[in-house]
């Protein structure tokens, strides 16, 4: 009688078809303009960007790894850990913004990046290099912290979105300050939306990869 029961199970499972794939799960790691800081809940950078790409018919899952007030130093300390912990396929990597208040040098953020890139693609996970830029940086300051992220996008195959706060600048005139919460630094959450409008086809292009890379392994 067991061994009929056992079939009998065998034969519904099959005919249920397979199971679903579980979503895919991608790790946001970066300091408080990944937190959210200062905005509601629901309201930061990783919820609307994870509603953005559930209305396009994306199943996945965006595990939000940012810290208020951490350097690419600090993320080269936890980034071992927020991986064990999340389990993620692919990451998004966000720091630099404090270096550059800091005054630290685009060379040491650099060096952090590059072992945060090394670690978080450990197992060939797709990677996406997000970089940061101030309006008043002076222009040889700024070209220098430019170049990073496209050298380390190369280095580690990464995909990059130059700059976060871009689709801010892009606004006309001074128009960019509207977009910020009172600290003046911090994206407010009609800012985060338009963020997520330019950063989210690029995060796109990350879940393509992922899937793709899921799909040669099996």
């Amino acid at each position: 009688m067991k061994r009929i029961a056992l079939l009998f199970t065998l034969m519904l499972a099959l005919a249920a078809g397979p199971l679903a794939a579980a979503p895919l799960r991608i790790l946001a790691f970066g300091d408080s303009l990944t937190e959210g800081l200062g905005l509601p809940k629901g309201k930061g950078l990783v919820p609307q960007l994870q509603a953005w790409l559930k209305a396009r018919g994306h199943d996945v899952v965006l595990l939000n790894g940012g810290l208020s007030g951490d350097t690419t130093a600090g993320g080269r300390v936890r980034i071992g850990y927020s991986l064990a912990r999340h389990k993620p396929d692919a990451v998004i990597v966000q720091l630099g913004g404090n270096d550059l208040l800091m005054g630290f040098t685009p060379g040491m953020a650099e060096k952090n990046l590059d072992s945060i890139l090394t670690q978080a693609g450990t197992g060939a996970k797709p990677l996406l290099l997000v970089g940061i830029a101030l309006p008043q940086q002076d222009e040889p300051l700024r070209d220098d912290w430019a170049a990073i992220w496209p050298r380390l996008g190369a280095r580690h195959d990464a995909l990059v979105f130059p700059n976060l706060y871009q689709p801010l600048y892009d606004q006309p005139g001074e128009a960019y300050m509207s977009l910020l919460q009172q600290d003046g630094m911090h994206a407010s959450a009609k800012g985060v939306a338009l963020i997520v409008e330019s950063l989210g086809p690029k995060v796109e292009e990350l879940i393509a990869r992922t899937e793709a890379e899921q799909q040669a392994r099996n």
